[in-house]
């Protein structure tokens, strides 16, 4: 009994101590900013795609609101506007650094880390003024924060904190070129790619040993993007940066998903940031130059072989008339063969493709995809992924009847 008394007052010891830190004390922020510094950190907020997670749809920008579901349960982006009252309006330039560096809010509560300060810890002094300089004139929006329902104390942050958490700046690595550094700089930093391209374990945590080897997002798969990325033609830095920046590149899938509002965000900076983001991420695949034209010619002739096979039924009827003439001719589309969504390790991201189709945000150019909901049986789409599993050469998905029954009803 005794024992088991210790043991319950030394855990509410360790709960106490990572409860909370010492609160900062609300300032009347600076009423503006210099052009320059307001106008750097608007590109690094369309890097950061911070609008993703802090406007909910139909909300004001930067307002909160945006739900963000996690296994353990939904946390709302919060109102990040200057409103003195329910956004930030009051915040010095030390707790906003805090927030980003330490995962902690002005009032010393810690941060779930469904906001990615364990990326943005990265960040350098200036790159984080600049951010707190755009957020703070953007328009005041008087929004109450929406409360998480996430079943879990705050202090238990503190102890995923203290396992998980790895608090610095980014290191540049000197036998490195600028520009690569530069990509690892906002990949691994303020892009926080890895939130997403990384497998997590039951705690939430990254699992850093088998960084960028693919990860789950909103229902979506985000292929690895190390050496075992499934793309069937190996990306090139001019492929990546046209991806990155269009959405759509050569003898690629344009994007869909989670992807369109990262590309969305990324279409609005510098060829410079771009370029050094695509040189970075396509240096996380080691293959040899010798791998990757091999894996590349055999991509291209299962896209020339599949081009004369018939014969399912839905593919001819639906998809065969855009997918077998090539984006070479006019009205054609990618031959399916190479698209990513086939080689990955579940049929969901395809699904959603072919059930909802691929539209631009309204008012922009961009790809698009008719969607099939209503016009095809869950036995049709589930013979059609099954089929245009075999063209990509990748053994078969498992349960694809099963993985089609539990795809969310009318979200995508």
């Amino acid at each position: 009994m005794a024992l088991r008394m210790f043991a319950v007052l030394a855990l509410l010891a360790m709960l106490a101590g990572c409860a909370s830190r010492e609160s900062v004390a609300q300032v009347e922020p600076p009423k503006s900013f210099p052009r320059e510094q307001v106008a750097q950190g608007a590109e690094l907020a369309h890097i950061g795609n911070c609008m993703g997670c802090h406007t909910a749809e139909g909300g004001k920008p930067y307002a909160g609101g945006t739900p963000l579901k996690t296994p353990f349960g939904t946390i709302y982006g919060t109102n990040i506007t200057p409103d003195p009252e329910t956004g930030i309006g009051r915040w010095p330039l030390e707790a906003f650094t805090r927030a980003m560096r330490e995962g902690v809010d002005r009032d010393g509560r810690h941060l779930f880390p469904a906001f990615p300060y364990d990326h943005f810890t990265k960040l350098t002094d200036g790159d984080i003024a600049a951010l707190y300089a755009f957020v703070m004139t953007r328009e005041p929006v008087s929004q109450e924060n929406r409360r998480n329902s996430v079943p879990l104390p705050r202090a238990s942050v503190g102890i995923w904190k203290s396992r998980y958490f790895e608090r610095g700046v980014f290191k540049p690595d000197p036998a490195r070129s600028a520009e690569w550094n530069r990509g690892a700089y906002l990949v691994e930093g303020l892009g926080h790619c890895g939130a997403c391209h990384t497998p997590r374990n039951k705690l939430g945590a990254e699992e850093k040993d088998r960084a960028f080897a693919g990860g789950e997002v909103e229902g979506w798969h985000a292929p690895a993007l190390n050496s075992a990325s499934p793309s069937p033609v190996p990306w090139t830095v001019e492929a990546m940066q046209a991806y990155l920046r269009n959405g759509v590149a050569d003898l690629h899938a344009i994007s869909a998903g989670p992807m369109v509002e990262v590309g969305h965000g990324l279409s609005q900076v510098s060829d410079e940031a771009v370029r050094a983001i695509a040189t970075y991420t396509v240096s996380l695949d080691k293959r040899s130059e010798e791998e990757r034209r091999r894996a590349r010619e055999a991509a291209l002739e299962r896209a020339r072989t599949s081009v004369a096979v018939q014969g399912n039924t839905v593919y001819d009827g639906a998809c065969a008339d855009c997918h077998n003439r090539g984006r070479g001719q006019e009205g054609g589309a990618l031959e399916l063969p190479l698209g990513t969504a086939l080689t990955i390790p579940t049929p969901r991201n395809l699904a959603y493709i072919i059930r909802d189709g691929i539209v631009p945000p309204e008012g922009e150019r961009g790809g698009w995809m008719p969607g099939y909901a209503g016009a095809l049986t869950n036995e049709q789409l589930t013979e059609l992924l099954i089929y245009l599993r075999a063209l990509s050469g990748q053994p078969a998905w498992a349960d694809v009847a099963g993985e089609v029954r539990k795809l969310p009803k009318g979200e995508r």
